[in-house]
């Protein structure tokens, strides 16, 4: 069975993102022959010479109209080495909010960049979120190679460009690769046209990659990388008689486990209470389990009655997340409203939202030189560091140490509109011990 990788492209406008996606949707054989009928139809109705396969992604008719990507574009492809789940994320500015949606669950995240204008101001922005967001890889395309006639020396200097922004980031590997998306060269295909290039296509260096992600993976020995955290979605107490004669007396609590492994018998901690128990009955719509694994959604039994409601966490008894009402995030704010101190929001983090204040903004990203730079205030598209103040707990793990637990969202408490993106840099508590909180 082939591996499936989630990816995502991002770049400035106009660097050829939907273009670079048709390609591969249309070399690797993936566009059926009424949907190439039509985008060949369409190409032909607006005069193009070519063949304009940015039309497959760019579904929306204003897309479709302004000739720039506002929404994220999901497309399914496999080749027969792997699946592919792609999320082309438009490049304007404007929409930033949605690259950060179609990275933040990437295996690899494929940055474009024109080769005429080299890294620009967008090219850096989704650079960092990509590196904010943990993106396990990311590729730099050179993009429009063959408007720079195929030059090694600029495609040279493009990428010692790329190379120090991702340094200056901390992005620790990164893949840089010329290719042309209208023609078609060094895409799928290796090109003719840049015999001084010897390494991989595109598609070929993405055959290639890990898809596992360390949150979420489980080995032939049953272990994994990360502890186990599974957010309570929802308390199964079913009534009647005829549940009763089947079920017994059954209380069950219900959620997708986030990251790690839980095994019949095995003790956790159920937070915020810090109440310790065991779990003895692991469900699922197909039956029993004696084990379960991330991202599986599962019934869990547990040997102690424990009042759990939704939003509440159930964790590795010896690896449980901090329960604190004090956060120091990595924010990327969304909307059009600024962000200033005293700010108050909801926050939604796991299943559990409480609300919160901003007790300060401690700095903002310069996307020119990459350092933060003192902020009273945080704009639409800003990457930028605050503290918040919880009216209850959460139970968090840094991002760095695990996706899922370590991120959460900023919510307007009035139209519930989306503000920010958050990834947890720290925390003001302390973990918990055998003896509770």
């Amino acid at each position: 069975m082939a591996t499936l990788l989630r990816m995502a492209t991002a770049g400035s406008v106009d660097d050829g993102k939907s273009t670079l996606v048709g390609r591969l949707l249309h070399d690797s054989k993936a566009v059926l022959a009424d949907q190439l009928e039509a985008v060949e139809r369409v190409s032909r109705d607006k005069g193009l010479g070519h063949v304009d396969l940015a039309l497959l992604t760019d579904g929306l008719r204003a897309e479709r109209e302004q000739g720039i990507t506002i929404d994220v574009a999901y497309r399914y492809f496999a080749t027969a080495k792997r699946s592919f789940i792609l999320a082309d994320c438009p490049g304007h500015v404007q929409y930033t909010r949605n690259t950060v949606t179609g990275s933040s669950t990437a295996d690899v995240l494929v940055v474009l960049v024109d080769a005429r204008h080299g890294v620009v101001e967008q090219t850096r922005r989704h650079l960092a979120v990509g590196h904010l967001l943990r993106v396990p890889h990311v590729v730099v395309a050179v993009n429009k190679i063959d408007l720079v006639d195929w030059s090694e020396q600029r495609f040279t200097e493009v990428a010692a460009q790329v190379h120090r922004v991702t340094t200056d980031l901390g992005i620790e590997s990164v893949q840089v690769l010329p290719v042309s998306a209208l023609i078609g060269d060094n895409v799928v295909s290796r090109s003719r046209q840049m015999d001084w290039y010897t390494g991989p296509s595109l598609l070929e260096f993405l055959e290639t990659l890990p898809a596992d992600d360390p949150s979420t993976r489980h080995t032939e020995t049953g272990e994994v990388d990360r502890p186990l955290r599974f957010p309570v979605q929802l308390a199964l107490r079913p009534q009647g008689a005829a549940v009763a004669e089947e079920l017994g007396e059954y209380r069950g609590y219900a959620g997708q486990i986030s990251s790690g492994v839980i095994r019949r018998g095995e003790r956790v901690v159920v937070l915020p209470s810090g109440k310790y128990t065991t779990v003895v009955g692991i469900d699922t719509a197909s039956g029993e389990l004696t084990e379960a694994f991330a991202p599986q959604s599962v019934a869990l039994r547990l040997a102690d009655e424990i009042d759990i409601t939704r939003g509440e966490l159930i964790a590795s008894a010896q690896d449980a997340p901090v329960v604190t009402k004090d956060l120091r995030l990595t924010v990327v704010w969304l909307h059009e409203r600024a962000l200033t101190p005293g700010a108050k929001v909801l926050v939604k983090h796991t299943t559990r939202t409480v609300q919160g204040i901003v007790t300060s903004i401690d700095g903002r990203l310069d996307l020119d030189s990459l350092d933060a730079r003192p902020a009273g205030r945080l704009e639409l598209n800003d990457i930028g560091r605050l503290r918040l103040r919880l009216s209850n707990p959460v139970m968090a793990d840094s991002y760095e140490q695990n996706r899922s637990t370590g991120s959460l969202l900023l919510v307007d408490s009035q139209s519930g509109a989306n503000l920010a993106a958050g990834m947890i840099d720290g925390t003001g508590a302390v973990g918990l011990d055998e003896e509770g909180l």
